[in-house]
């Protein structure tokens, strides 16, 4: 991060025309590829300037990180915030439809996450996706602890493994949305809406009938599977 307020007191449209050149410069080559020479000749600064303002490229990665995790988390929160009364599948399936429309809006910052989860040549890499997972748990448990108390969810099973299990669900089912070769085979990649409909009710009953009490997880859509 910055040593000064040097960067947050800038023009504001100066600032977003920093960010929107790393943002394009980190999804298209990576960190060990992004160049700070490429990076200030697009931005209209001064090499000295990134170090001012970031430290070094580490910093200014780390800026661009923590911004793009803030804008996922705030997405997050708004389904939670507005599906309090909802089952706990509600959420899920809501918290999907979230994660489809950020990659939709926000691209760039899905490739970052990507270079990121397959490349081990950035910085702080452990760190990152350390955090990215324990905000993802932190965000899933109180639904789920939230669902076996009302009796949506078996009692039995332990909270943390069903978190585990739904975030690894929901990041490899987004990720074959996003990217052709992670598809397998699935049709998620690039389907239309009413296709990507589909495969999401589809998973959701996948889901429901595992987790669901016997006797209230099966529906039409697995039985007919």
């Amino acid at each position: 991060m910055t040593d000064n307020d040097t960067f947050t007191k800038l023009d504001p449209q100066k600032k977003m025309r920093i960010l929107d050149v790393a943002m394009d410069e980190f999804s298209e080559h990576g960190y060990q590829g992004a160049s700070v020479n490429r990076m200030v000749r697009r931005m209209g600064i001064a090499k000295g300037s990134i170090f001012s303002y970031f430290g070094s490229k580490d910093g200014l990665f780390e800026y661009v990180f923590e911004r793009a995790v803030g804008l996922f988390s705030g997405s997050l929160r708004r389904v939670r915030d507005t599906t309090l009364e909802a089952d706990v599948f509600t959420r899920i399936r809501q918290s999907l439809d979230a994660g489809i429309r950020f990659i939709d809006n926000n691209p760039r910052i899905y490739r970052i996450y990507l270079k990121m989860l397959f490349q081990e040549n950035f910085p702080g890499r452990e760190r990152f996706l350390s955090t990215a997972r324990l905000y993802s748990a932190k965000y899933l448990r109180p639904l789920v602890v939230q669902g076996q108390e009302r009796g949506e969810l078996r009692s039995g099973l332990d909270p943390d493994w069903v978190v585990f299990f739904l975030d690894a669900l929901m990041d490899r089912f987004l990720q074959a949305y996003a990217v052709p070769y992670m598809d397998s085979g699935t049709g998620l990649h690039n389907a239309p809406a009413a296709e990507l409909e589909e495969r999401l009710e589809q998973l959701m009953s996948i889901i429901r009938h595992g987790l669901a009490p016997d006797g209230k997880g099966a529906d039409a859509a697995w039985e007919n599977a």
